[in-house]
């Protein structure tokens, strides 16, 4: 009898081949996509230098940032209120969507962020330890409170991706539940820190931050978040290519040459300290690592050097966008915008999870 012949599958080079050429727009039309989130971006921050619980005109705002208006308490609003918390709002943005681009590729699942699988929580449970025990003013904001959150980013990753890997192989599935018991832990024990050491209005703060806000940004906060989001986002896409080889598959990219388990823990260190730097600014703001890779790459492709400005560009444009809600839904009242994005981001998550096949890795 004879024997019918199968197609060969597509995995390895050939899949990241297929993942890279599968751009939705064509390369002529790229940077159009970059143009239009620009555009975007522009105008959200001119919203968010204009509506709030005061409405300044915007004849005031261009007034301000031209440098033309009168000194008026209007002017100290736009200059020394608002454009900090949206420029913030834009470098955390970015920066979260960056690293939950990279994320779901070294872990090749696409319900990978940083908030999903715990990196988040431990990085808001060293900066509150900081914010607790009261490092001093100005050395609290610019070193330790970053330094902090930096060391507990890595430690909840070590924690996920031990015990993820514990009893057998990584999976996708194993990560994002061992990612959810370590955050559901770290925020426990958080709140117990404040609980326990916190005064009653150190514990009012510290837990509306660790819900995600950015009231409290100032110049001063806004120069090592930028600082480390253009660094690190410059080095991942560097490292564009070992990203497309990984999504593509972990065989393929070892017989090419890359060592997945050495360049695997070289990234994960890089993305804990873009989170632990973010969240050290701006608390835990969860899912927009989740919700805007996804879109990013329904516009441009799998390829890294080509998805990674687009998300970090669709990052700002949504954490500018959704603080801007927090600020007006319930003006005066400023709602936590990790609130706003947990609201969004839960459903999507549920969603994704439908859609997502039986033993499915991205």
């Amino acid at each position: 009898m004879p024997v019918r012949s199968r197609p060969p599958l597509r995995r390895g080079p050939a899949r990241g081949a297929a993942l890279r050429d599968r751009p939705a727009l064509g390369r002529l039309r790229y940077p159009l996509v970059l143009g239009g989130l620009a555009v975007a971006l522009a105008v959200a921050v001119v919203a968010g230098l204009t509506l709030g619980s005061v409405r300044v005109p915007p004849s005031e705002v261009v007034g301000a940032l031209t440098g033309t208006a009168a000194p008026s308490p209007l002017r100290t609003i736009v200059l020394d209120v608002r454009l900090p918390r949206v420029l913030l709002g834009a470098v955390v943005g970015a920066g979260l969507a960056v690293v939950g681009t990279v994320l779901q590729a070294l872990v090749r699942n696409r319900l990978a962020d940083p908030f999903l699988l715990g990196i988040s929580s431990g990085a808001s449970a060293g900066a509150v330890f900081v914010l607790v025990i009261g490092v001093g003013g100005g050395i609290t904001t610019t070193v330790a409170m970053p330094s902090a959150a930096f060391a507990g980013s890595l430690v909840a990753l070590a924690l996920v991706y031990g015990l993820a890997r514990r009893g057998g192989s990584l999976t996708g599935g194993r990560l994002v539940l061992a990612g959810v018991t370590v955050s559901y832990i770290l925020s426990a024990l958080t709140t117990l820190v404040l609980v326990v050491s916190a005064r009653p209005e150190q514990f009012q703060e510290a837990l509306y931050w660790t819900l995600g806000g950015l009231g409290s940004a100032r110049w001063g906060t806004l120069v090592l978040p930028a600082a480390v989001l253009v660094l690190g986002t410059g080095v991942l896409m560097a490292l564009g290519r070992p990203l497309d080889l990984l999504l593509a598959g972990e065989e393929g990219a070892t017989v090419l040459g890359l060592d997945t388990g050495r360049f695997r823990a070289v990234v994960f260190v890089l993305a804990s300290l873009v989170t632990g730097v973010m969240v050290a600014s701006s608390g835990a703001v969860g899912f927009v690592g989740l919700l805007v890779p996804h879109a990013a790459r329904g516009v441009v492709g799998a390829s890294h050097r080509a998805l990674l400005p687009v998300a970090a560009l669709g990052g700002a444009v949504v954490l500018v966008a959704a603080d801007l809600a927090a600020r007006t839904v319930a003006a005066p009242q400023d709602i936590p915008v990790g609130v706003l994005t947990a609201l969004i981001g839960g459903p999507f998550f549920l969603w994704l999870m439908r859609r997502r096949p039986e033993g499915g890795a991205v």
